[in-house]
């Protein structure tokens, strides 16, 4: 589906984009090692509320509704991502779920681009999510991030009137503003935990705001069949969200996102696919450490066993 996840989830997250025009479609960026595996039982309704390439409007983006329980992950659990870009491995970053102070479930993501992609773009940041632990919403998010020369600071407050109170710092000078969101809000901290915790079925429709960027990005999309994802921690059938994101108010400026899901209790997010004004991202996961499990991480020159 994140404009990333950031484009959707990752990709706005982790480079910090400006708005770019309608990219080129993904057809030909580099997908995660996908088989087609066993498909998900047909269901006898396929909700679908909009042609394909239409923006939804707020009566059309229906909430996604409630979240699954026991929630799929926990505090203590951290996932490690490669981030590619451009062709080549841009840098990594780590999800962190905290644990639950004063009420909330805390998310933690930071990023950094590596030597290579630094000479393109240099970024390092951290963002933090506080959820409600019962629907994963957040209450607040806050970002700080240097990209380049430059020094960004977002503190976010989600108010029950459906607008987010952004307070926005860039460079020591600071502005505020209230934006918008229609039925379901989420922002890019925490979008993918979000997802990871909503029961999915085959041709599921979905949609919902997510904060980034100092925008309200709409997401939109379809729960495709499942897939089999062979990745460097091992082999997932995994749901496949497949859709775009826009600007609520540039709403013809679409980036088209993808994220896979393991089909299991953990639910991890295996990969995930968007675009930025360099072209394709992608961030893959490498790495999974949970309270009472072993750790698994991708295998490489520096941990293969001979």
């Amino acid at each position: 589906m994140k404009t990333l996840l950031s484009s959707l989830l990752v990709s706005s997250l982790v480079l910090a984009a400006p708005p770019a025009p309608p990219p080129a479609p993904l057809a030909t960026a580099k997908l995660p090692t996908l088989r087609r595996g066993p498909v998900a039982p047909a269901v006898t309704a396929v909700a679908a509320t909009k042609k394909a390439g239409t923006f939804p409007t707020d009566a059309e983006c229906v909430a996604l509704g409630s979240v699954m329980t026991p929630l799929p992950f926990a505090p203590g659990e951290a996932l490690d991502f490669d981030i590619d870009a451009l062709g080549a491995r841009a840098g990594t970053m780590t999800m962190q779920t905290l644990p639950l102070r004063d009420g909330v479930l805390p998310l933690e993501v930071t990023v950094e681009t590596n030597t290579f992609f630094s000479k393109v773009r240099r970024v390092k940041g951290l963002a933090k999510s506080e959820l409600n632990p019962k629907t994963l919403r957040p209450a607040r998010y806050f970002e700080d991030a240097h990209e380049n020369e430059f020094h960004r600071i977002a503190d976010v407050s989600f108010k029950k009137n459906k607008t987010a109170h952004l307070v926005s710092t860039i460079d020591g000078r600071t502005w505020q503003e209230d934006l918008r969101w229609g039925n379901d809000v989420s922002d890019v901290a925490s979008a993918v935990h979000l997802l990871r915790a909503i029961p999915m079925k085959q041709g599921q429709a979905m949609c919902f705001d997510v904060y980034g960027i100092r925008r309200i990005w709409r997401v939109w999309g379809t729960v495709l069949p499942r897939e089999h994802v062979s990745t460097g921690i091992g082999e997932f059938e995994a749901w496949h969200l497949k859709g775009e994101a826009a600007r609520l108010d540039l709403p013809d400026a679409r980036r088209e996102v993808h994220v896979w899901i393991s089909d299991d209790e953990r639910r991890l997010p295996l990969a995930a696919l968007g675009m930025i004004d360099l072209g394709a991202v992608r961030a893959t996961l490498k790495g999974v450490s949970r309270p009472g499990e072993k750790n698994t991480r991708a295998e490489n020159k520096g941990n293969l066993k001979w």
